[in-house]
This record gives structure tokens, C-alpha cells and sequence, in this order.
């Protein structure tokens, strides 16, 4: 069961998109990391707040165009089963994102868009780092490992495809939780990745999923996301809405947006799915949540080797370990268990599906898995009928055995 709220979009829409900007401010709680430091910041100069001020009046400013576009063809849909403990531990079916909860929402033909502020922006290395993922460096990895990069702290614990295939999309369940992250410039993430070119230079990537990212959003909830590059996170490419290129249409979801409630150790269980697939009509790329809603796409005319087909597509969690103190971060990936703890208390990632060229959905077969170092996260996959090909993943971080 989906955390947030689904609707059924009419099929026969013609859509007006003119922003809805959605001042989106949200109140710590209890379950906030209230250790980090969200707001130490050097001194700023007026020069540098001034080019900081131009910057955020064109990504916050409302749009007055307007863009008509067909609904995408989608990809046929299995029908399959819950699993019946999943019945047992879900929890409402009412789930919202945060802003929700005080009865706002846009009207009819607006979207709604996270508001960036000076602080965002200040927490980031710089004006130009802001809303980017840092470029990665190779290290050595296996023949067969997939072509992710683990560099510059960057750690993953992840299932993938083969590298021969023609793949149009991707989808997944996601379970949801609240990991602690131990320094501001680290994140948690658990996302889907759509990915074809080389991480030497020219890398096409599309990405969706929840993370928590204290640097970005300056606070510890799980947040929903979208990425994309063309050039290997070199020069392009952005979160979210924070440069051109991902184009909203849903005016209930906001990227960027706080998900609420998310999943507990040995209690209700939540999770959100996610599927990215290319419109065989246009060749846009789409994001869909949930069965029925469509949250917006990426231009074809954005990439270079994802304008034709994706050849690999990971799924799993990423987490940034910074050696802050001298040893390994305690910043936690999924709900901060091993896989091996199971439902209930490790995360997991469920229903793996792929969309093939006639643009059908059909369970992954065949994945293998990842996991840089296990002593500090790790992953185990199966397979069954309700929940199809899945796996659960993640870990603490910093204990004995990660140093």
C-alpha cells in the first residue's frame, strides 16, 4: 500500500501546467536528528548572497507558460496479490506527504514546488554544487559488477540487471523509514536508477526514490526525489525541480516533499512504488507513483543513450560516508538493520519489474547484487508469488566489524 495518497488521472487530459508555489515549511519532531547542525555557516558576502538571491528567483519564480502535452502510453500492468502479512502490517490507507496534513493542495492546472530558501543553498559546497550529486571517481571493482561508481565516500548496497539488455522502464516497491545520518553532508537514499552510457564520461541516468539529505533539505525526514544527468554527473543534471529538465504535471505529489508516516521496527510497515518507463508514443521519459498516478517526465531531448533504450537499471539504497571522525560514518542505510533481520525490521525493496520495448511490465529474472562492503551494509534477494523477484538490504553503519 502506497504511503501517499493516489488518484486516478483523467485519460483524456490536456494540461495546463502554471506553478503552484507551495511554501512548504515543516515543524521538527521528536523523531528529527536535533544533533546536526543545519545552520553553521561562514560568513556570507553581500556579492555572494546577491548571486545566491538571482539564482533562487529563477527556480521559485511562477511560471506563466503554459505546456499541453498527451498523456503517456503506459505499460501494461500485471495484477498481483498482496501478501497477506503485509495486510497485517500496513498501515492507513489515508497516508499523505507532510503538507497535506494541513489541508492545503493547488488547484486544478498548478503543481505544487518545494520553495528553496538562502539557507538551502548555503548548506551546500557552493552556488554551482547546489542540487547536484558530487562527481564520482572510479575504484576498482569486479569484471561483472555494475557500472556504479563507488568514490568519494559513496557506498551502496544494490540488485541489477545484466548489461546486454534493451530496457523502456522500471518499477519497484519501496519500503520507507527514517535513517538517522550522522554528519550534514551525508544522505540515505533507496531509489531506482535507469541507466545507459559509461560513468567514464558520459553516463545517462535516471533516478527516483526517498532520501534523507540534512545538506539539501535541512532536516532528517524522508523525502521523495528525482535525479538526472547526460554527462556522468559532470556538468548536467539536477534534484528534483532545481534546474530545467524534470517537468511536473501532478498537482498532488511535491518532489521534495516530507513523506509521512514511514515504517517502524516490529510495527506498521510502509512503502511507496515507483515506475519509470519511456513513452513509446514521444520518448519522453515518465515518473508514475503508486498504480495510477503520473507525477510528471524527463525530455527525451535531455539525454543522449537514454533517448533510444536504457541498458542497466539498479535498485537499492546509497549512502555517503564521509570518514568525518577518522572512521566509518554510523550513518544508516534503509532502517539501519542488516537484510538478514527480515520484514519488519530490515527495509526492502519488492516487486521488481521491467518494461520491455512492446512496453510491457514483467518480473526482473536473473539479478545479481552488490554490496561494497558488508560489514557495514548489506543485501539478500529472493523471490515468491505475492511479493515476485525482491530483497531486503541495508545496515548500521559504524559498528565492530566497520571500522
Amino acid at each position: 500500500m502506497e504511503t501517499l495518497r493516489t488518484t486516478k488521472r483523467d485519460s483524456s487530459f490536456s494540461l495546463l501546467v502554471v506553478m503552484c508555489i507551495v511554501f512548504i515549511v515543516f515543524f521538527e519532531g521528536s523523531t528529527a536528528v536535533l544533533a546536526l547542525n543545519y545552520t553553521n555557516y561562514k560568513r556570507v558576502s553581500s556579492l555572494r548572497l546577491e548571486r545566491i538571491h538571482r539564482h533562487l528567483n529563477k527556480i521559485n519564480k511562477p511560471a506563466i507558460k503554459t505546456i499541453e502535452r498527451l498523456p503517456p502510453e503506459r505499460p501494461r500492468f500485471k495484477v498481483s496479490k498482496e501478501e497477506n502479512v503485509m495486510k497485517n502490517y500496513n498501515g492507513s490507507e489515508h497516508a499523505w506527504q507532510m503538507w497535506h496534513q494541513s489541508g492545503d493542495k493547488c488547484p486544478k492546472g498548478t503543481v505544487p514546488i518545494r520553495r528553496s530558501s538562502v539557507h538551502d543553498v548555503l548548506r551546500a559546497k557552493s552556488l554551482y554544487h547546489y542540487g547536484k550529486k558530487p562527481t564520482r571517481l572510479h575504484l576498482d571493482r569486479r569484471v561483472d559488477a555494475p557500472d556504479v561508481v563507488s568514490g568519494n565516500g559513496h557506498e551502496h548496497a544494490i540488485a541489477y540487471t545484466g548489461t546486454s539488455q534493451e530496457i523502456y522502464g522500471a518499477k519497484a516497491t519501496i519500503n520507507v523509514w527514517d535513517p538517522k545520518i550522522e554528519v550534514v553532508n551525508e544522505f540515505s537514499l533507496s531509489q531506482i536508477w535507469v541507466l545507459s552510457g559509461s560513468f567514464d564520461s558520459d553516463l545517462n541516468s535516471i533516478e527516483a526514490g526517498w532520501q534523507v539529505s540534512p545538506e539539501l533539505y535541512g532536516d532528517s525526514r524522508p523525502r521523495l526525489f528525482t535525479y538526472w544527468t547526460s554527462d556522468a554527473y559532470q556538468a548536467t543534471g539536477c534534484y528534483n525541480l532545481l534546474c530545467a529538465g524534470f517537468i511536473q504535471t501532478n498537482n498532488k505529489i511535491a518532489i521534495g516533499a516530507a513523506i509521512s508516516p514511514v515504517s517502524s521496527v516490529s510495527s506498521n510497515q510502509y512503502d511507496v512504488t515507483i515506475l519509470i518507463w519511456k513513452d513509446p508514443k514521444l520518448g519522453n521519459w515518465w515518473m508514475g507513483f503508486g498504480e495510477n498516478t503520473l507525477i510528471g517526465y524527463w525530455p527525451a531531448e535531455l539525454f543522449t543513450h537514454l533517448a533510444d533504450h536504457a541498458t542497466m537499471v539498479e535498485w537499492g539504497g546509497e549512502v555517503v560516508n564521509s570518514r568525518s571522525n577518522g572512521a566509518h560514518t554510523s550513518t544508516q542505510m534503509g532502517s539501519g538493520h542488516f537484510a538478514q533481520d527480515g520484514f519488519g525490521r530490515s527495509s526492502y525493496f519488492r516487486n521488481l519489474e521491467v518494461v520491455d520495448a512492446d512496453n510491457s511490465l514483467s518480473s526482473v529474472q536473473g539479478i545479481s547484487t552488490l554490496a561494497e562492503n558488508t560489514n557495514c551494509y548489506d543485501i539478500q534477494s529472493s523471490y515468491s508469488n505475492e511479493w515476485g523477484t525482491h530483497f531486503y538490504f541495508g545496515g548500521p553503519g559504524n559498528n565492530p566489524q566497520c571500522q
